[in-house]
């Protein structure tokens, strides 16, 4: 069968993806990679408004991709606490309540609940952040990937490295 009549204009560059809606940026027109680039020109972040378009917005962005790969590690030692705190004080509670057991089951199952509570609310907050870096390192950019990867290192050496690295590296 003959396709030659077909127009598959829009596969002449596979590896790259015009992501430009009609902004008004004359000129400059986000690029979404599909292959592994160290291309820097017209990459948008995530957003069309953080749009690579010097060295120095370059720079910028990556300290600030590098950040949130640090905040998230700093998230993850927040909940860590949270929770460390959480069955620290129902071992405290069990051991020196004076209650009797009904009225302890019951304050013991309310203080439970709304723990449950914050550390799901926690683990939402972690499961987004994780996505939101995922979509920054699926730029394809290796400056980003690059920075994505510091800023964990970074994280991990403030906040976690009482944990082990092993246990903890996961997709959220």
């Amino acid at each position: 069968m003959d396709h030659s009549h077909h127009h598959h204009h829009a596969m002449d560059d596979a590896g790259s993806m015009d992501m430009n809606h009609g902004g008004g940026m004359s000129g400059h027109r986000c690029q979404m990679s599909m292959l592994f680039t160290w291309n820097t020109q017209d990459l948008c972040l995530v957003f069309r408004w953080w749009h690579v378009t010097s060295m120095l917005s370059l720079i910028l962005s990556l300290l600030a991709v590098v950040a949130l790969g640090m905040g998230y590690e700093y998230l993850r030692a927040v909940s860590r606490r949270y929770e460390a705190r959480l069955e620290a004080e129902e071992v405290y509670t069990e051991q020196s309540s004076l209650l009797p057991g009904t009225l302890r089951a019951n304050s013991t199952a309310q203080r439970r609940k709304r723990g449950n509570i914050g550390k799901a609310l926690l683990y939402g907050a972690q499961v987004f952040y994780s996505f939101f870096i995922m979509l920054l390192f699926m730029t394809y950019n290796g400056w980003v990937m690059i920075a994505v990867a510091v800023g964990a290192a970074a994280g991990y050496l403030v906040w976690g490295a009482e944990e082990s690295a092993a246990k903890i590296v996961a997709c959220h």
